[in-house]
């Protein structure tokens, strides 16, 4: 057995709602991507890192890849194919559903052009296998291998976590020979106050439904480090319009206090550690406009 140990990055791209974020969650081992029941709840490509055998392998949890009509979408669209093309290993996760007859398989005809375009070997992973018919998902196997950009086809749930095992035995042999990236015992690369701010956001989503989707950001104004090992963060709920605040604060300000307090607990389980948090709602009708926003989840204002 070799000590050498191995590191690199591999990007899980896919359409909105294939599953990226849970995926990335399954192969960690902790939850570092928000998951929702929503479609393109990830903004910015969350780096988790999976330890797996001696090979150390960072999953760059990429935005849904959709035809982009704001500059936030074209920001995610770009920032999800960024973190593709700098990857030493690509995972195209695909909802099978939507190559079995339950659904619109457009975005993933798109994605594979794209992949061919860049001349890209991709890892085809159908997930939600679970949830079809065996004789329709072989077929659907067939026709997405005979598209030529992939060199190893697995099949997945990445919910339930069958198949997860043999995809990160595949990743972890594909990463280039070299020393750890991250500390071993460190889940993810992005700040804790980016964490803190995705949490409470998808707290937020899960709470409001349909009401007010993609219409907030969270940002995280303050982190304060008490001497008793407890932490005080102090967030701001940015929305679009005087209702969608008036909704986010509840009657009484029983909606937003339930918000903290879901996200409060959630948070001290991630840090380990006693959260005192604090909300505030402000109306910034133009935050999709605004560079600095942009800047703070990793996106590019110019894309």
């Amino acid at each position: 057995m070799t000590d050498e140990t191995r590191a690199g990055f591999a990007a899980i791209i896919g359409a909105p709602n294939a599953g990226k974020s849970t995926l990335v969650n399954q192969l960690v081992g902790s939850k570092v991507s928000i998951v929702t029941h929503k479609v393109q709840t990830t903004r910015f490509p969350v780096r988790g890192v999976m330890m797996h055998g001696r090979s150390q392998v960072v999953l760059v949890d990429t935005p849904g890849i959709f035809a982009p009509k704001r500059r936030l979408d074209r920001a995610m669209v770009k920032s999800a194919w960024e973190g593709a093309t700098d990857a030493d290993a690509v995972v195209h996760l695909v909802d099978s559903r939507h190559w079995t007859g339950q659904g619109d398989k457009s975005e993933d005809e798109a994605i594979i052009g794209r992949l061919k375009d860049l001349g890209a070997r991709a890892i085809l992973a159908l997930n939600k296998i679970d949830l079809v018919d065996r004789v329709n998902l072989l077929a659907a196997t067939k026709a997405l291998f005979d598209t030529g950009v992939y060199s190893d086809v697995l099949m997945i749930s990445g919910l339930n976590g069958d198949g997860v095992e043999q995809l990160a035995d595949l990743l972890a042999a594909r990463m280039p020979a070299g020393p750890y990236l991250f500390p071993e015992d460190q889940a993810a690369d992005i700040p804790s106050r980016l964490i803190a701010a995705e949490v409470t956001r998808e707290k937020l989503m899960l709470r409001l439904h349909q009401e007010i989707p993609y219409q907030l950001t969270v940002e995280t104004e303050n982190w304060e480090q008490h001497g008793n090992g407890s932490v005080k963060i102090d967030q701001m709920i940015h929305v679009a319009r005087e209702g969608h605040r008036a909704i986010i604060l509840g009657k009484g300000g029983q909606t937003i206090k339930d918000i903290g307090t879901a996200s409060r607990k959630e948070l001290s389980e991630i840090f380990g550690k006693p959260i005192h948090l604090f909300l505030r709602v402000k109306v910034s009708e133009r935050w999709q406009e605004n560079r600095e926003r942009f800047s703070a989840i990793g996106l590019d204002f110019d894309a």
